[in-house]
């Protein structure tokens, strides 16, 4: 059986690259699909109606252009089926306003993104021993 994918919403190439590299250098198994900006993240919706495999977990950064993160999270999490899908919202924004109204819509886990690679990995260790690991996940 196919691992379930990793859904990350991210629209800084150089970020989407450090995501990639840790989770590689970790050797998580499951594979992860990008959305540049919030409006690709949002066209998985008819996607996963249609039967594609649910994402295990959805990394989103909040600073995204075209659709917000906030926004993103709030229409994922107003969805029926899919609001049980987690949803860690990984951002560089540590402001107050931004966690309370994550939180305030749904999202499971906020993470304010570390800049040095060493940090990084171990938020990705984490990310991958929780929702790999011991998260159990819904299934499609």
């Amino acid at each position: 059986m196919n691992p379930s994918p990793i859904l990350l919403v991210e629209d800084n190439p150089m970020d989407v690259d450090l995501t990639l590299r840790a989770f590689k250098r970790r050797k998580i198994t499951n594979p992860v699909v990008v959305a540049r900006d919030g409006e690709e993240a949002l066209a998985f919706i008819p996607r996963w109606e249609a039967g594609e495999p649910l994402p295990l977990v959805i990394l989103l950064d909040l600073k995204l252009p075209r659709v917000g993160g906030l926004e993103v999270l709030r229409r994922l999490k107003e969805h029926p089926t899919f609001r049980a899908i987690p949803v860690v919202v990984l951002t560089t924004s540590g402001e107050d306003s931004d966690v309370k109204t994550a939180y305030g819509l749904g999202a499971n886990s906020y993470i304010v993104k570390p800049v040095e690679f060493d940090k990084f990995m171990e938020v990705a260790a984490q990310i991958e021993l929780y929702w790999t690991v011991f998260n159990r996940p819904l299934k499609s």
